[in-house]
């Protein structure tokens, strides 16, 4: 049987804290800032967790499952 390979875009969006969680980066952080308040970008910059709902499924396309 092949290896399984790691979902190239999921590798690039997440990362595993050292608790085995799943670190990942808040949407609307790209483009189209001028438009938003301080406040919304300064809470955006910071990472946030995979809910455990979603977590199976980000580990499955990471091939940690």
């Amino acid at each position: 049987m092949p290896k399984m390979k790691t979902n190239s875009g999921a590798k690039k969006r997440f990362a595993l804290t050292g608790t085995g969680k799943i670190k990942r980066k808040h949407a609307f952080k790209s483009h189209i800032l001028t438009k938003k308040t301080k406040k919304q970008k300064r809470n955006l910059t910071h990472t946030g967790l995979v809910s455990t709902i979603d977590a199976a499924n980000v580990k499955k396309l990471l091939c940690l499952k």
